[in-house]
Order: structure tokens, then C-alpha cells, then sequence
């Protein structure tokens, strides 16, 4: 199990929950080692004396310093980056086979990870890890496809790492992988011990699974639906949050694709046109620029239910609120007033539009619950949806955290990283 995390009594902590739950191996991530210092494998070494330490160093260069230095500390496997020029791990294997360590080579972002990996065997390494990092995760990028290819051309021990879970641990076993290193889906769980005893489960009792994967799209919408909008705008670095929008109906959540709305204050004929070009999947976003006229209402709303479009975003006034309720059905605006005004058919539909304070383009993907809505630029959706997940993930862990009795503040540990 690998400790991506920046604080060593967090990671010491999960790390036991985690040898509880069946990790055979605990491995000081890179951020870890970075934060710590070589400290990060000595108190792991020291506070599970029978579990072998992997040093994620990512060496690159003076290979044969980096595998003395993590050797002493108490590491039994260095892991180096594959991409490293073969005098460097010819150094580093030297250095290894001295102080009694392995080498575990790592291929993340190498450009022909098959021929590498003949490359690597040749040299003598101990292991291939067949990695897709968590940048290339949020691409769509899979671990498995290249794992596959990587086994029926190499003859020693294979791990498999990015994004692995029980599913796909379970796949990667079956293909052929010798070692499963999984990460996230462990260490931001709320029960560590739990997440890892169901990973042990699947990967001890593995076999290629016959469903078929789901496409991203269907990755991302699932995860949309899930996530929350905080989670989604902490993805997106604090952005992406309408302006003073709000739910109409308090407990619904909309997640689709924006068919976008320009009109005017007192005009409602473009608004509820686009009820006509919608379906499942759509969510109408409209800008009307007044918070004392409405564009919309009940009778809208019934035929947009009907149509199945997952709701509306309004950057304005709507109302018949009590309709709207009625009907549980997704709205959000700005405002609620009884007046609306006439359709005489200005404006435009799929315009790029700005609701909300927010640049909205025809097919970005707009999510709202009841924290407000948030717009993902459409080229970007999987990758936030992704991150958002992590996001979700990683809180899920820090409650737990709390719950035991640390403030948030102890958690993030946040007078170590304020700036000075």
C-alpha cells in the first residue's frame, strides 16, 4: 500500500490499519519522502518491524547514493524511475546488491513501456511496476491495458499501481501481476482496514472480470452524481461556482449537459423553446438579467419534467414556487417573484452565455445540489470528475480522523504549512 500523504503520523497510523486489513508491503510515497525526509522510512521500518518498506525515491540520478541512503534507513525495495539512463541503475543495482535492497523499477510516463521493460530485465532489476499516474488517471488512461502487454514479455515480478481498486486488483492479478500496489482507494478510506481486507479478498481470489467497462462518459456521470459540488470546485482549484444561485427544491441535484439560454428581462419565448430541443442528459441554463421578471415557472417546468431534461439553471427570477415544489423537480435561481413578462422571441439559443457570474458553453457539464451550481468546461469534465472523486475520498478520511478526536486544524497540520 502506498503513503501519498505529506504527514508521517497519519501515514504511520494508516499504515497499521492498513497490515490489519492484509497489505503485505507499505510503501513511503514520493510526497511522503519529500515532506519527511528519509525519517519516513525509519519510524515505518520501526513501527512495523515484520512488514517490508518500499522507498518510493524516483530516482533518476545518483542512483547508487539514493539506494545506499534508503538501504540504512530500513527500506528493503527502492523503486527508480524507469526512464533513468542505464548507467544510473547499473550504479544503483551495484549499490543495492552491497547494502541488500531490490530495485523495482517504475515506467510511468515511458514512452515504449514494452521495450523498456526488455531493456530493464536484461539489466538485472528485481521488479517492473507497470504505473499510470494519478495525472494520466484523470485522462482516462488504464492500467491494465498496458499490464498486459508488459506480461507476456518479461519473466520477473510485475506490479501493477494507478488507480487500483479491488476490481481492477482483482483484473490486474489475473492478467498476470505479481504485486498490486493500490493507494487512494485505501488510504482516503474512512474504514482503512475494511478497504484493504476487501482488496486482500478480491486480489487472493482473482479472476478477469466478464462485464464490460464502462465508457468514460458513464464513468464521469457516475461520479458527478456522487460528488458533491464543493468537491467538484475544490477539483477545479475554487472555481467554476455560479454566483447567487440557488435551489428552488432543497434535496435535488441535477448533473447533465448545458443547453444554453440568452434572453431578456420580460421575455420568456427562448426559454421555454428550449424545453423542445431537450431530452435526458440536458440541463437548460438561461440568463435573463432580472431578478423581478420571470422566465420561467410551473408550466415550464411540468413540460421539462416530462421531457426528461435532468432540470434548470436561471440567472434571474422564477416562479409558481409552490408548482416547482410540488413537483420535486430540479431549479435553480437567483430570485423568486409572481411577475412575468411576455414571449416576443428575443434572444438566442446555444449561445455561449455568462449565468451567474460564470462563462457557459453549449455541452459544458453543469452539476448543482443544494451547496449551488457549478459549470465544467466540457474538453476537461472526466479529469475533474476524477479529481473530484479523490477530493470526496480524501475528506471521507479526515472525517474519520476527526470523529476520533483530532481538530481539523491537527489533521492538516496547518501551522507546519502556512507560508512565512
Amino acid at each position: 500500500m502506498a503513503l501519498d500523504l505529506l504527514e508521517l503520523d497519519r501515514s504511520i497510523q494508516i499504515a497499521k490499519e492498513a497490515v490489519a486489513g492484509g497489505a503485505d508491503w507499505i510503501e513511503a510515497g514520493t510526497p511522503l519522502i519529500k515532506s519527511e525526509g528519509m525519517d519516513a522510512v525509519r519510524e515505518l521500518k520501526k513501527a512495523l518491524p515484520g512488514t517490508k518498506i518500499v522507498a518510493d525515491m524516483k530516482t533518476v540520478d545518483t542512483g547508487s547514493i539514493e539506494m545506499e541512503m534508503a538501504a540504512k534507513a530500513g527500506a528493503d525495495i527502492v523503486a527508480m524511475l524507469a526512464t533513468s539512463d542505464n548507467s544510473t541503475i547499473e550504479d544503483a543495482l551495484r549499490s543495492a546488491r552491497q547494502y541488500g535492497v531490490q530495485i523495482m523499477m517504475d515506467l510511468l510516463t515511458v514512452p515504449d513501456p514494452v521495450k523498456r521493460s526488455k531493456e530493464l530485465a536484461m539489466l538485472g532489476v528485481d521488479y517492473i511496476c507497470v504505473h499510470v499516474g494519478i495525472d494520466q488517471q484523470m485522462t482516462g488512461r488504464d492500467t491494465i491495458d498496458f499490464l498486459k502487454q508488459i506480461v507476456k514479455e518479461v519473466s520477473l515480478p510485475v506490479a501493477a499501481a494507478g488507480g487500483i481498486n479491488a476490481s481492477s486488483g482483482a483484473e490486474a492479478v489475473a492478467t498476470g501481476a505479481a504485486i498490486v500496489i493500490v493507494g487512494g482507494s485505501v488510504v482516503r478510506s474512512a474504514n482503512v482496514t475494511d478497504s484493504a481486507r476487501r482488496i486482500r479478498e478480491a486480489i487472493d481470489h482473482a479472476s478477469v472480470s466478464a462485464h464490460k467497462r464502462k465508457s468514460l462518459e458513464e464513468e464521469m456521470i457516475e461520479i458527478f452524481r456522487k460528488v458533491s459540488t464543493p468537491n467538484i470546485s475544490d477539483a477545479m482549484h475554487k472555481k467554476g461556482a455560479m454566483r447567487d444561485i440557488h435551489p428552488i427544491n432543497l434535496g435535488t441535484k441535477i448533473v447533465g449537459s448545458a443547453i444554453t439560454v440568452q434572453t431578456f428581462a420580460g421575455d420568456w419565448a427562448k426559454s421555454v423553446e428550449a424545453i423542445d430541443q431537450g431530452g435526458p442528459g440536458d440541463v437548460i441554463v438561461i440568463y435573463n438579467g432580472s431578478k423581478y421578471i420571470a422566465p420561467w415557472g410551473g408550466l415550464a417546468t411540468l413540460s421539462c419534467k416530462n421531457k426528461g431534461i435532468e432540470g434548470v439553471v436561471v440567472d434571474g427570477a422564477v416562479r409558481d414556487v409552490d408548482e416547482i415544489r410540488a413537483m420535486k423537480y430540479p431549479v435553480f435561481a437567483s430570485g423568486i417573484t409572481p411577475n412575468a413578462g411576455e414571449p416576443k422571441g428575443m434572444g438566442e439559443i446555444d449561445a455561449e452565455i455568462t449565468c451567474g457570474g460564470q462563462e457557459v458553453r453549449p455541452g459544458d457539464y453543469i452539476v448543482g445540489d443544494e451547496s449551488g451550481v457549478v459549470v465544467i468546461p466540457r474538453e476537461r469534465a472526466y479529469e475533474i470528475a476524477r479529481r473530484a472523486k479523490m477530493v470526496q475520498e480524501n475528506e471521507s478520511r479526515l472525517y474519520e480522523e476527526i470523529r476520533r478526536g483530532k481538530t481539523l486544524s491537527q489533521v492538516a497540520n496547518l501551522k507546519r504549512w502556512e507560508k512565512v
